[in-house]
């Protein structure tokens, strides 16, 4: 008994040295996007949790938004595992705020045939402008109105780029890389190769791979919250994880495009489940999708313009449908339905925005969609009622020849017992006014009104 203990003991010593000794590889390709924060975030915590000797990222990206991008940097400054940013593969990038997580990393590594840089914040340039435009000065002070909005969009400008400076600067005096080349990537938009990198003390390695890479950081010291240690990297087990559901639904709907989408199909269904009521699924369905929608775009740099121009649009295209104004109403709301899904995304980062080739075919589907769909269900609302008991009011029938005191008549082909106010005779023409329950409420039709039929 005491050796099956011991045993054991043994086993679970030994599974969980195991476990420890492995490195963690969190991979991220594209935008840098509330869903790649999420999987980073929750990636790095799990690492802790299972004591992970090293979390390395391996970076291919464009950009992308500031929040995500201080979010993952927060939890990389945080992180009681060391954490090693390598941009990778060959031909991978760490642009715009792919620099400024490699600066903040513990460990910072690109493979051969990368670069890194123009980590100017082009988000909130005025006009899509090119970086530095904010130094260039009216020609004239004749136009004092259009100076004055260049001055305050120049002052926006520059203090986004004085803040973005000052925070990579802080991240490169952090660890010791050149804080001097990281105030030009932003201020200048410059770049740099893997091997210009290394030079300029920007990045601390160069590996073919992970494993190379590996080999080359061990017996590094960096510097996590709780002190400085000495990395152990050799004999590590590489684990790969993949995002899980939960990332993989957020990358989806976080998509500027499928969020455009959801966003059409919550008010489609909506305006349809509205004009047919008690449908319930066009309700249903345009109400999950409304949300998700919202849930997506206020993770993501929305105009509420857009936003209203969109609605607006669509509102003035149904009226189109209903009052007719000879395509004034529907023209003016198509032409606020594309305004509005142009401005809808306000940024230029790369990887965000909505494209024309999504933007056109959408928006001949919503002006058909408003003008013959919704014009259809709402003319169809307006016919009178051809079955059950409604169908029965104002319709015309003879009286037969009643029995006991009992007045009938042939309504619709149909023997109904009916009463009146006014006295009626076999043969006359009548009109129904009321049903209740079995006898039908009815009134002579006059002369003058036979001869004007």
């Amino acid at each position: 008994m005491k050796k099956l203990a011991a045993l054991l003991l043994l086993f679970l010593l030994s599974s969980l040295s195991a476990h420890a000794d492995t490195a963690h590889v969190l991979t991220v390709k594209g935008a840098i996007s509330p869903a790649s924060a999420d999987y980073l975030l929750r990636g790095m915590a799990k690492a802790a949790d299972a004591q992970a000797k090293l979390v390395v990222i391996e970076l291919d990206t464009p950009g992308g938004l500031d929040t995500s991008m201080r979010d993952i940097i927060k939890a990389i400054l945080a992180s009681p595992v060391p954490v090693v940013t390598y941009v990778a593969p060959d031909g991978a990038r760490a642009a715009s705020a792919g620099t400024y997580i490699l600066y903040a990393s513990h460990v910072a590594a690109m493979a051969p045939a990368t670069n890194l840089g123009a980590a100017t914040p082009v988000e909130l340039a005025p006009g899509g402008g090119e970086p530095g435009s904010q130094d260039r000065k009216p020609a004239s002070d004749s136009a004092s109105g259009s100076a004055g909005s260049e001055a305050g969009q120049d002052a926006k400008m520059r203090k986004a780029v004085h803040d973005a400076s000052a925070y990579i600067r802080s991240l490169a005096e952090l660890r010791g890389r050149n804080a001097e080349w990281a105030e030009r990537a932003v201020r200048e938009a410059v770049s740099l190769s893997a091997e210009a990198a290394l030079k300029a003390n920007v990045i601390d390695v160069i590996a073919h791979s992970v494993n190379d890479l590996l080999k080359q950081i061990h017996g590094r010291k960096v510097k996590l919250v709780s002190g400085e240690i000495t990395l152990d990297t050799e004999n590590l087990d590489v684990i790969r994880i993949a995002p899980d559901w939960r990332s993989e639904l957020l990358a989806v709907i976080g998509d500027p495009g499928i969020a455009y989408i959801l966003l059409l199909l919550g008010i489609y269904g909506l305006i349809y489940e509205f004009s047919n009521p008690g449908m319930l699924f066009p309700g249903v369905i345009g109400s999950i999708c409304l949300l998700l929608a919202l849930f997506a775009l206020q993770l993501m740099p929305m105009s509420y313009v857009g936003l209203a121009l969109i609605i607006l649009g669509i509102a003035l295209m149904v009226s189109e449908a209903v009052l007719p104004s000879f395509g004034a109403l529907g023209l003016g709301g198509l032409a606020a339905f594309i305004i509005g899904s142009i401005m809808l995304i306000d940024t230029d980062i790369p990887g965000y925005g909505i494209s024309w080739a999504l933007i056109a075919p959408v928006a001949a589907t919503t002006a058909v969609f408003s003008f013959v769909v919704v014009g259809l269900a709402l003319r169809a609302r307006q016919r009178p009622v051809v079955t059950g008991a409604e169908q029965l009011i104002g319709s015309e029938g003879e009286v037969l020849d009643g029995a006991a005191g009992e007045d009938w008549a042939r309504v619709h082909s149909e023997l109904w017992r009916v009463r009146s106010r006014v006295p009626i005779a076999p043969g006359m023409k009548v009109r129904v006014t009321a049903r209740q329950g079995l006898v039908l409420e009815v009134e002579p039709i006059t002369k003058k009104e036979n001869n004007h039929v």
